[in-house]
């Protein structure tokens, strides 16, 4: 029985040692791979060198002119058609719902919520909005005259042609 525990603790040591020595040397060969040089890592915060003031950019301006815009995607939540500027949105008031409440689309005009807004995680249908989407923009974003950051070959479903 003696002898059990003894050959045991001798694994158990031998497991550690070997961890030690595997980490040194990944340690070692990583730190002398680069020749002695750190690697330089590629700045993301644009041109100008650290602590340097640069002018912010001009807010986008944006898009009034309440026209719906057709989604890129399926699942894309509609964008925005108009400003939203001064839009109270706080745990008491939510201005969105003031025209896109259901009972009130019939005078404003405002396309009605989407039924979804109005399901729990359990998909239980309730009477209001719930929680979880009543901050409206935290998915739905006002259109602006922005140009693209990053270039865009978006090519809608129905326009690719299939390839013969």
């Amino acid at each position: 029985m003696r002898g059990q525990n003894r050959s045991r603790l001798n694994a158990l040591r031998m497991a550690v040692a070997g961890a030690v020595l595997g980490g040194a040397l990944v340690f070692a060969v990583g730190a002398f791979s680069a020749d002695g040089v750190p690697s330089i890592v590629p700045r993301v915060t644009g041109g100008a060198q650290p602590m340097q003031e640069i002018p912010a950019p001009a807010l986008a301006r944006p898009i009034t002119d309440d026209k719906r815009k057709m989604r890129n995607y399926p699942e894309q939540p509609p964008i925005i058609p108009h400003s939203i500027d001064g839009y109270q949105l706080s745990l008491r008031t939510n201005r969105c719902l003031d025209c896109h409440r259901r009972q009130y689309t019939e005078g404003s005009g405002a396309p009605m919520i989407s039924v979804t807004h109005f399901m729990d995680r359990d998909n239980q249908v309730l009477a209001d909005v719930t929680p979880r989407r009543y901050f409206c923009n935290a998915c739905h974003v006002p259109q602006t005259d922005a140009p693209s950051l990053v270039p865009n070959a978006f090519e809608d479903m129905l326009d690719v042609k299939p390839k013969r």
